[in-house]
């Protein structure tokens, strides 16, 4: 019985599927399409040079072996790669590599979208793979690397924020972990153990302050390569475009052409099925090219709903960090470093009030110090305690509605005369216990925290030391009249909170 090439390569992808992983073998084999069985030589069509390294790089001894089984021990494979020249009529040429593997005489040529058409493939796993194919128009290639070159990418706009910079991102307790690992990448982009890189944390934060600081250290530091930021709701907008403009190849064009990608607010693609689908591409294709990928969510990966699964799974392949409110001290280096960019001066009076109280993220914090800014301009006055009060009085009541737990840890630890940091710390002298209950007591009366959360912003502490510490208190206020004025005196402190 005569073989073609099609059942020798169907064959083929046979014997390659029981030795390799599902997704591997649809992002790497399906794309292939045969053409040509010429004697024990079986030519096959890969849509770019770089799907050809990377074969001939991770799977030779795969393919090998299922040629061998097909053709026998003198069975050979070659390849032939669809290169576009970029003409008027956009016919794409075959490439004949100067390799052992050259493709012998003349092979028939295809469109990158018939030689992706074998298989069920998906139509955006097909679009990225035509991609990689030809990203730009060049004539013929003489080495693998020579498409990147074909386009002057400085001419492309990052949409990066130039003020987001490493040198105004206050690093605290809060951020320490994101802002270091962000730093390790914007040093060595795709080369960590941090990519994909996934930064989660509530609003006004600093996310995206974090990740563009990233994409404007690796511009100024590597100026070859192209930083794209990009929201995912913008992401979403363009697909939806190309699908109605039917230019969904141009699209993945433009994706795969980025060294370094930033999407911010990946939540965003929750429900969407047909962009997760093309952000999964894309996203396989540059994490195997080692480019760097960058993201933001409002959670961690492991709480997104509508997301894929595969998407997900991948999502934790690097690093996932998050973002917490800033602890009194990040609020107060804040404020002063936006003092300082702005050439404004402040009482500290004034500082360490609005410390104590907006509470709830940067964003909201540097927006009182411009409103406050903004009224003492207009009124020509000088900011003192009283004018800030006045003039954000509607803010700050709205915040002075719960007193937060910094504020009780202050006041618990100037009223008992102990150092603040003690009341975090292990030590277990009495005015310092006394001092830390009585402030977890307030802690649990006057704000919304959980027993585990006050515990959190008292060292670690688990709930049950919080239980124990509000039960203490509690059996003092009945037994000891002394104790029980201390609680009064503190609880007026709180009362005009």
């Amino acid at each position: 019985m005569l073989k073609d090439c099609h059942t020798v390569w169907a064959n083929c992808l046979r014997v390659i599927q029981a030795t390799i992983g599902e997704q591997s073998f649809r992002t790497w084999f399906l794309p292939i399409a045969p053409v040509a069985l010429q004697g024990n030589v079986l030519i096959i069509q890969v849509p770019s040079t770089y799907f050809y390294e990377f074969l001939e790089e991770h799977y030779v001894e795969e393919l090998k072996r299922a040629i061998h089984q097909e053709l026998g021990p003198d069975g050979r494979l070659e390849y032939s790669i669809v290169v576009d020249q970029g003409n008027s009529q956009n016919q794409p040429r075959t490439l004949n590599l100067p390799t052992t593997r050259k493709v012998a005489g003349p092979a028939p040529v295809a469109t990158p979208a018939a030689a992706l058409a074998a298989g069920p493939m998906s139509s955006s796993a097909r679009n990225v793979a035509a991609a990689a194919a030809a990203p730009v128009a060049q004539t013929m290639l003489r080495n693998p690397f020579e498409a990147s070159k074909a386009v002057d990418r400085h001419y492309l706009h990052s949409q990066l924020n130039g003020s987001y910079t490493f040198e105004n991102y206050i690093e605290g307790d809060c951020n320490r972990l994101s802002r270091s690992a962000g730093l390790a990448v914007a040093n060595k982009p795709g080369t960590t153990s941090f990519n994909p890189l996934m930064i989660y944390g509530g609003v006004g934060l600093g996310k995206t302050h974090l990740v563009q600081a990233i994409g404007n250290h690796i511009k100024a530091s590597n100026s070859d390569k192209f930083v794209l930021y990009v929201s995912a709701e913008k992401f979403t907008n363009q697909f939806i475009e190309s699908l109605r403009a039917n230019a969904v190849q141009d699209f993945a064009n433009f994706y795969l052409l980025v060294d370094i990608l930033i999407l911010d607010d990946v939540q965003f693609l929750s429900g969407k099925d047909k962009t997760q689908e093309m952000f999964f591409h894309i996203f396989n294709h540059l994490h195997q090219a080692g480019k760097q990928i960058v993201m933001t969510s409002d959670r961690p990966p492991r709480d997104l709903v509508g997301l894929e699964d595969r998407l997900l799974s991948r999502f934790k392949w690097g690093l996932t960090a998050d973002l917490q409110s800033p602890d009194f001290e990040t609020r107060m280096a804040i404020i002063q470093n936006k003092m300082q960019q702005d050439g404004i001066d402040i009482p500290p009076q004034v500082v360490e009030y609005l410390a104590h109280s907006v509470n709830t993220n940067v964003r909201e914090l540097e927006g009182v110090l411009i409103s406050l800014v903004a009224q003492s301009s207009l009124n020509r006055r000088e900011i003192d305690l009283e004018m800030a009060k006045q003039a954000l009085r509607h803010i700050i009541e709205e915040v002075e509605a719960e007193v937060n737990i910094d504020f009780i840890q202050k006041t618990c630890a100037e009223y008992f005369s102990v150092p603040l940091d003690l009341l975090k710390a292990k030590t277990r002298k009495k005015e310092v216990v006394t001092a830390r209950q009585v402030a977890m007591y307030f802690a649990k009366e006057h704000t919304s925290h959980s027993l585990k959360s006050i515990g959190h912003h008292f060292g670690g502490r688990d709930h049950s030391t919080v239980i124990h510490s509000v039960q203490t208190v509690s059996d003092l206020i009945d037994s000891d009249k002394g104790f029980r004025g201390q609680i009064v005196e503190l609880r007026k402190k709180f009362a005009g909170k």
